[in-house]
């Protein structure tokens, strides 16, 4: 798509495809969103380069078929991006990131796939943790569940073990309620 933009499109001229709906335009991005950031492109380009390492690292102990996705899109958006910071004028590793897509009746941005990839990855991310769904593809009830079983027996089992383990009073041995009596007469 990236390729496409830069050999198809006229540089900062809204081409619409759908009217004011959905334009592309093609713009190089210095910075982050908005261009923010354009004097220090090179700390993006260690952010995603970290980003990208903590994901593959990550993705080898993944038992989730829905965390594999979630990551696979964010790899993606993230590597994205990274390839323009490492590979685009003006230079290694600073170069822009190519963004084309124009959505002028939401926001101002402008913005590319990866983008996209990106800022869904992260609310699937959110989303995942929220509702507790673990790298193993288990949630994290089942671990509270495991935990109460392996580290104490249910209340009704421990009332009745209490019952009936508990020795009865000897004769003659003073109670809570013999004491009561015998105060009162």
């Amino acid at each position: 798509m990236k390729h496409l933009t830069i050999t198809h499109l006229p540089l900062e001229e809204a081409v619409p495809v759908l009217g004011d709906f959905l334009q592309l335009y093609f713009v190089r991005n210095p910075g982050a969103a908005f261009s923010l950031g354009a004097e220090v492109t090179w700390i993006f380009t260690i952010a995603l380069s970290i980003v990208a390492a903590i994901i593959v690292w990550k993705a080898f102990g993944l038992r989730s078929r829905l965390w594999a996705v979630v990551l696979g899109l964010l790899l993606g958006g993230v590597l994205g991006n990274l390839s323009d910071r490492l590979f685009r004028e003006p230079g290694f590793p600073v170069g822009h990131v190519v963004d084309m897509i124009s959505m002028p009746w939401m926001m101002p941005a402008i913005f590319n796939v990866a983008d996209i990839f990106i800022v869904g990855g992260m609310i699937s991310v959110a989303l995942l943790v929220v509702f507790g769904l673990r790298f193993d593809g288990t949630r994290d009830r089942d671990h509270a569940a495991a935990e109460t079983d392996a580290g104490a027996r249910p209340l009704s089992e421990d009332r009745g073990v209490v019952e009936a383990d508990a020795p009865a009073p000897a004769s003659g041995v003073a109670t809570p309620a013999a004491d009561a009596e015998t105060e009162g007469r």
